[in-house]
């Protein structure tokens, strides 16, 4: 849907100085942009691109307006990203969704669908399953025996929620996710590893997004949590009887073991490993990395192997960084002596 520029500053709550007229049909990166599109700068480290950008107007922050070249139109705001979010479902809305069950898909007895809901090709609902108004399951995605799925969530294709499942309403599960799984767990009997029963439940709030080929173990006794608005990236594995808090953020490849509690608002960045049986605190940062084999404080910054307080993470990498030039010094100080082999 085209919008003018005026339309784009009154939706964003911005400030536009250009022609109010001038309409735009997309968003482009400002070194692709053309004067159909609308594009952004929220970081100083992108202003060498504005000099040679076509695009009809720039989201900028009010830092760096005064650095955008003269006669380029700008929409000033406080937050580029924010605005993107306000405008960009209009310019680029999802293609709609009609309701209704494929012939190829399997929907088994005792099975509840509420409203417009939309089930794909060789999708499965198993018997016992309820699914809230609007919900849409893709193409060979799979809705295990009683799971419950609120409304307006989406399971896209190839994902599985596994037997008794429970997901909020406006949860997005991308394709590959595995939810509900049985949890790693063994017990040694009679000279082998035998499993032990997995008989706990997996519940997932509202407003929570799980990446592609991410999986989630159901709980041994007692269920793994997921709080409402918590987004978890691509590839990360979560243990079983884990309790993720509100609005927590865990990227891409992430992997926490069992019993570990991550308190609101918490941030883990990529490849983080946690322990079992540890709270990483409300609000916490962990680097990307990092190894956690302890507590994190709520509000703490932490990094490194094992993670511990950023700063001192930086001066241990620093001295580490060090360590070949104290080495030849060292050498040379014992040939000094005579104390070398």
């Amino acid at each position: 849907m085209p919008l003018t520029l005026s339309a784009v500053a009154e939706r964003v709550g911005g400030v536009l100085n250009g022609d109010p007229d001038h309409t735009i049909i997309g968003v482009a990166p400002v070194d692709l942009a053309g004067p159909e599109h609308l594009s952004f700068v929220a970081n100083p480290r992108y202003l060498p691109y504005v000099q040679g950008t076509r695009a009809g107007a720039l989201l900028v922050p009010g830092s760096l307006v005064d650095r955008v070249p003269e006669g380029l139109a700008t929409i000033t705001v406080k937050d580029p990203h924010v605005a993107l979010y306000r405008v960009l479902p209009i310019l680029h809305p999802p293609e709609p969704v009609e309701p209704g069950v494929h012939a190829t898909a399997v929907v088994e007895e005792d099975v509840e669908l509420g409203e417009n809901v939309h089930i794909g090709p060789f999708a499965v609902v198993e018997r016992g399953a309820r699914l809230g108004d609007r919900v849409r399951v893709g193409a060979h995605a799979v809705v295990g025996r009683g799971a419950r799925v609120g409304n307006d969530s989406i399971i896209h294709s190839q994902a599985t929620l596994y037997p008794g499942v429970v997901l909020g309403e406006r949860c997005v599960i991308h394709s590959g996710a595995r939810i509900g799984k049985e949890g790693f767990g063994f017990v040694w009997v009679d000279g082998g590893h035998r499993k032990l029963p997995q008989v706990g439940g997996c519940v997932l709030g509202n407003d929570v997004e799980v990446g592609c080929n991410t999986t989630i173990d159901r709980g041994s006794v007692g269920d793994t949590v997921v709080g409402d608005g918590t987004k978890i990236d691509n590839l990360v594995q979560l243990g079983h009887n884990d309790r993720i808090g509100r609005h927590v953020i865990l990227v891409s490849q992430v992997g926490i073991s069992g019993s570990t509690t991550v308190g609101d608002g918490a941030v883990l960045a990529g490849q983080v490993g946690v322990a079992g049986h540890l709270t990483i605190g409300a609000g916490a940062r962990v680097g990307g990395q990092a190894g956690v084999i302890g507590d994190v404080p709520p509000g703490a910054t932490y990094s490194g192997y094992p993670a511990r307080p950023h700063r001192e993470a930086m001066r241990s990498q620093g001295l580490i960084a060090k360590l070949g030039e104290l080495y030849r010094r060292v050498q040379a100080l014992e040939k000094h002596l005579g104390l070398g082999k």
